[in-house]
């Protein structure tokens, strides 16, 4: 194939396509039926055409039929007046109509045949214009019904693949918390095991805790035996003025003893 025919066949291709995509077919079933409105005026108009001709012959027939009638009137008073010459023309003429009226019957058959073939095929012809009308609705209306459908389709196509990403957007955003989640949750027990350290730097192990129990075990015991010794203190009785301690007076007895056996 030579380069000429292969650039004129995708030329053709091309042109096709796009042909095909500009073509409504509305618009199409339109024009071809505006056209079938003008044919069908056409044949109408050549019945009307035909009619007219055959009108036009019948009174041509009739003129010629009163012509002749006439010159037969004319024939037999030429003849009652013993003009036989003046008769014979007068016949003669009247012949020659004959003839033309036989000429003219013979157009005006043929005329009125030709009329009544144009009138059916006018009638057939109008009726399939009808029925094509008919289907052109028809079908401009289906054509209709699909075209809308199919925007309605392409709409909740593109809805449902925006659907779709919002949802691949939304499981994105789902897994992330998720892995988020996890990750914290992690951390929080790595260093409640004590293998990583706190935010303040200060050991968090099991023996570091059970040190800061004992810790503040003593702390709390120590604290309650203060407490114990101040109330203690405070609600011993006063001794009297002058009463002496037992104790005391117990040590002055056995210091008095003493000093007498020395």
């Amino acid at each position: 194939m030579t380069m000429m025919k292969r650039m004129s066949m995708i030329f053709r291709a091309k042109a096709n396509k796009a042909i095909d995509r500009a073509e409504d077919p509305r618009e199409t079933l339109d024009y071809s039926y505006q056209r079938q409105l003008e044919l069908l005026q056409k044949v109408r108009r050549g019945v009307a055409d035909v009619a007219t001709s055959r009108k036009r012959v019948e009174l041509q027939i009739a003129q010629m039929q009163q012509q002749g009638d006439k010159l037969k009137g004319q024939a037999q008073k030429a003849l009652g007046s013993g003009r036989e010459d003046l008769a014979r023309e007068a016949l003669t003429r009247r012949s020659g109509l004959d003839q033309q009226l036989s000429d003219l019957h013979a157009q005006h058959a043929s005329l009125q045949g030709e009329e009544e073939k144009l009138t059916l095929a006018s009638q057939r012809l109008q009726a399939k214009v009808e029925s094509f009308r008919t289907r052109k609705e028809t079908i401009k209306a289906t054509y209709t019904a699909a075209e809308a459908q199919t925007r309605i389709n392409e709409a909740f196509s593109g809805i449902s693949e925006e659907m779709g990403d919002v949802g691949l957007a939304v499981q994105r955003a789902e897994d992330k918390t998720a892995q988020m989640q996890a990750r914290a949750g992690a951390i929080d027990e790595l260093i409640a095991s004590g293998a990583l350290d706190d935010a303040s730097g200060q050991p968090n192990d099991d023996i570091s805790r059970e040190l800061d129990a004992l810790s503040a075990g003593s702390d709390v015991e120590s604290e309650l035996a203060s407490m114990k010794a101040e109330i203690g203190a405070g609600s011993a009785p006063k001794q009297l003025e002058g009463q002496a301690d037992p104790q005391s007076a117990e040590h002055a007895t056995s210091s008095e003893h003493q000093r007498e056996e020395r």
